[in-house]
């Protein structure tokens, strides 16, 4: 639990890093001497590519993955003969046209000592890596921490200044018309007052007071709620970004069980900006969740709403499936953060972490869970987060 926390708190978005890794995976499959290295991030249900060389994947379930031995171990996991193993020789993988045979992995290792993915390095022959090599992967993967590490600082500081430059920008426009019109209208009134009669002068005081209210509502608008004005950046979604991120990640993981996944967004508030914190676990977790108990043929449906209220800003998200249910005690149980391990309709193994996460993520931001369900029917999970804590 400690790991997928520390994993959600990186707040990675699996699918836009890949040209920051590459050079880290081809440097690693250059010096293990191997046809395909990944690194890969592990979810509760997913094992994300973060970035490849030699194979184009990016996700697989964390059922069907290696790497999720190598983050059991401290140091690294070795597979001589993918073939010869019984926990992999089933999987798909081992199969033409990939025909893998070789892995050899490494954690990748925060400064807490967690576990948040690997670093490995696969081939279709039989290998043997000698210590110097292994050493060397290992220092790779530290930088590949360390990297994570600074391309979160570094899109923080950057979206921290976009948004200060381009505040500056908007406020310096919005003044300067008002402001413009304003001292032209007076100079008209101090040039022609005389001559003017007293309709025009009255047109002249009228048009004055509305650029003059227009700065003070500009004011207002800066003082009292700059907290709630975001502009849409790389640390930002609006409901269209955020549906076309979801179906993006998670379409593939509904295709493969035949699965039909809908994504919809209220219309009207489609473009408004928000934080993106935690978005992609609360909601990604929630539609894997969704995905592994729902049988084949099944419907998955996601409703993304932004409520607009005078007191506070509210993101409702609600996942619901047409899967197999939840009984009112395992309701309890999540509602309580101590749901455990269950296997999936397409005997997807359960790891007891998903909704927990859930849960925890959506407490730390203040937000509510409500769950909804009817064995053999469907559950619908609801959270509402309130903007102001994202």
């Amino acid at each position: 639990m400690a790991r997928l926390i520390r994993l959600a708190e990186l707040d990675i978005d699996y699918s836009s890093l890949s040209e920051n890794f590459k050079d880290l995976t081809r440097l690693a499959a250059k010096i293990a001497g191997t046809e395909i290295s990944l690194i890969n991030l592990i979810d509760s249900y997913t094992q994300w590519t973060l970035a490849n060389h030699g194979i184009e994947v990016d996700q697989t379930t964390r059922e069907e993955s290696v790497c999720q031995y190598t983050i059991m171990n401290d140091d690294q996991f070795e597979v001589k003969d993918l073939s010869k193993d019984v926990r992999f020789n089933k999987n798909k993988y081992i199969e033409a046209p990939l025909s893998l045979r070789y892995y050899f992995g490494v954690p990748l290792k925060d400064q807490q000592g967690l576990n948040i993915g690997a670093l490995c390095v696969l081939d279709t022959r039989l290998k043997t890596l000698n210590p110097e090599k292994i050493e060397l992967l290992k220092i790779i993967a530290a930088e590949i921490v360390n990297r994570l590490k600074a391309y979160k600082a570094m899109e923080e500081l950057r979206d921290q200044v976009k948004q200060a430059d381009e505040s500056r920008k908007k406020v310096a426009h919005d003044i300067r018309g008002p402001l413009a019109g304003i001292i032209g209208l007076s100079q008209i009134i101090a040039e022609q007052g005389k001559t003017a009669n007293i309709d025009q002068v009255i047109d002249f005081i009228n048009l004055i007071h509305t650029g003059s209210k227009s700065i003070l509502d500009l004011a207002d608008e800066i003082l009292s709620q700059e907290h709630e004005t975001k502009q849409l950046s790389s640390q930002h979604f609006d409901l269209s970004s955020f549906r076309d991120k979801l179906k993006q990640l998670y379409a593939p993981q509904a295709v493969t069980k035949q699965l039909q996944l809908q994504v919809s967004v209220n219309q009207d508030t489609q473009y408004i900006p928000f934080s993106k914190n935690k978005l992609l676990q609360i909601t990604g977790n929630l539609i894997s969740n969704a995905i592994k108990f729902t049988p084949n043929k099944g419907r998955i449906l996601v409703d993304l709403d932004l409520i607009v209220k005078s007191d506070q800003n509210n993101l409702n998200i609600a996942v619901s499936d047409t899967g197999v249910g939840i009984t009112e005690e395992e309701i309890t149980r999540i509602l309580r953060g101590d749901s455990h391990t269950t296997a999936g309709t397409g005997g997807e193994k359960g790891y007891g972490f998903g909704l927990s996460l859930v849960k925890h993520l959506i407490e730390k931001l203040n937000g509510r869970l409500e769950i909804h369900s009817q064995i053999g029917q469907g559950t619908t999970f609801k959270v509402e987060l309130p903007l102001s804590n994202l």
